[in-house]
C-alpha cells in the first residue's frame, strides 16, 4: 500500500493520532511494536499561525519514528493552508493529515473537526488549499467519520469530493460524530467506500480495532488496505505486534521475546521512563498513569481497584513501580488457564 510515493507495505497498521497520548515517546514505543506508521496529537492551525510554543512543540519528530504523519486541525482555509506550510518547514513529515473527525465539543461545538460535516463545501475548501499549499511536498491524508449524524451519513460522496481535491488517502471511523465513541463502529459504509469503482485512493479503516481478530476480519470482510488502532493501545502498545503477526505469522517466528506477562509489564515501564524522561519525574508520570491503569494486563486481578487507584496516585517512579511490581506478584499467582 502507498500514500503518494510512501510505501506503508502489505495491510499497515497505524496508531492513531490522540490528543495527549500520541507524544514522540509514545509513537517510538508504538513503531517497536510494530505499528507501520504513527501520527502526532492534532495541531490547532491557529496556534500554528500564531507561533504558540506548546502547539509548535508537537510538531517534534524524530527519524527513529518515521514514518509519521503530523494532523492539524482548523475551520478556516487559509489558516490551515499557512499551518500547513508551517509543519512542512519545520517537521517534514512523511504525511500530512486533516482533521475532520474529532467529535469532542470544543473542537466540533466550533466548527472544527467532526463540526466540518456540518459545512461540506467549506470542508472542501480547506482541503484544496491545503492541497494546493503542499501537496506537490508531502501526501495531503484526511480523517473523517461516516457523517455528523444517523440522517447524515454523507461518507461515500464526501470520500469521492475529498478525492477529486487531490488528498492521497482517506481514514474513516465508523460512527458519526452525535455517536462520539458510543455503540458499535459501523464498518460498512467504509467498505462501500472501498468498493466504489471510482474510488482510487487508499482507504483506512478506523475504530473498535481491539484484537488481532477485529484487525484480520477489517481486512479481509472490508478489503480497506491499511487500518488504525486508537484507545485500544492504552495500557497496550504490544497490539501492533499482536496484530502483525495474526496478518503475517511467520513473524512471529521471527521475534526473540515472547509476550509474556513479566515482558508486557516491563514495556510498560519502559513507556513510564520515556515518559519521565521527556516531561520530568511528577509530569511524566502524570501523563503515562493512565495508560498503565487501563491496561488489559491487569484485568484478571481480583479487587484490583485499590491498587488501581495507587497507580494512578502514584507521584515519584520509585512509589509507581513498587506498585507495578506489587501487580507482577498478583499476576503470577493467577491460575494458568
Amino acid at each position: 500500500m502507498k500514500i503518494g510515493n510512501l510505501d506503508l507495505g502489505q495491510r499497515p497498521v497505524f496508531l492513531a493520532p490522540m490528543e495527549d497520548v500520541t507524544d514522540i515517546g509514545f509513537r517510538l514505543l508504538c513503531r517497536q511494536m510494530g505499528a507501520a506508521m504513527v501520527y502526532s496529537e492534532f495541531v490547532a492551525a491557529d496556534a500554528l499561525v500564531r507561533m504558540v510554543n506548546k502547539s509548535l512543540k508537537k510538531l517534534e519528530v524524530c527519524d527513529e519514528e518515521r514514518p509519521v504523519a503530523i494532523q492539524i486541525y482548523g475551520k478556516e482555509p487559509e489558516a490551515m493552508a499557512d499551518a500547513a506550510r508551517i509543519v512542512v518547514e519545520q517537521a517534514h513529515p512523511d504525511v500530512l493529515d486533516l482533521n475532520f473527525g474529532c467529535p469532542v465539543k470544543k473542537i466540533a461545538g466550533k466548527g472544527a473537526g467532526a463540526g466540518m460535516l456540518q459545512n461540506v463545501p467549506k470542508l472542501l475548501e480547506i482541503t484544496r488549499a491545503v492541497v494546493d499549499a503542499v501537496g506537490a511536498q508531502v501526501p495531503v491524508t484526511v480523517k473523517t467519520r461516516l457523517g455528523w449524524d444517523h440522517e447524515h451519513k454523507i461518507i461515500v460522496e464526501l470520500a469521492e469530493q475529498l478525492q477529486d481535491c487531490g488528498i492521497s488517502a482517506l481514514t474513516i471511523h465508523g460512527r458519526t460524530r452525535s455517536q462520539m465513541y458510543t455503540d458499535q463502529a459501523d464498518w460498512t459504509l467504509i467498505g462501500a467506500v472501498k468498493q466504489n469503482p471510482r474510488m482510487h485512493i487508499p482507504i483506512i479503516g478506523n475504530g473498535d480495532i481491539t484484537s488481532a481478530e477485529k484487525a484480520v476480519e477489517a481486512f479481509e470482510r472490508y478489503g480497506v488496505d491499511a487500518i488504525m488502532v486508537g484507545r485500544a493501545t492504552f495500557g497496550r502498545p504490544w497490539i501492533f505486534r499482536e496484530i502483525t503477526e495474526a496478518l503475517d505469522p511467520t513473524l512471529a517466528g521471527r521475534r526473540v521475546e515472547e509476550m509474556s506477562i513479566d515482558w508486557k509489564l516491563d514495556i510498560l515501564k519502559e513507556q513510564t521512563l520515556t515518559s519521565i524522561s521527556r516531561l520530568g519525574e511528577l509530569s511524566g508520570i502524570r501523563h503515562v498513569r493512565r495508560h498503565l491503569a487501563a491496561s488489559p494486563l491487569f484485568k484478571g486481578i481480583p479487587d484490583f481497584r485499590q491498587t488501581r487507584i495507587k497507580m494512578l496516585q502514584a507521584d515519584t517512579v520509585q512509589e509507581l513501580f513498587e506498585v507495578m511490581e506489587y501487580t507482577r506478584d498478583l499476576l503470577h499467582r493467577l491460575p494458568v488457564g
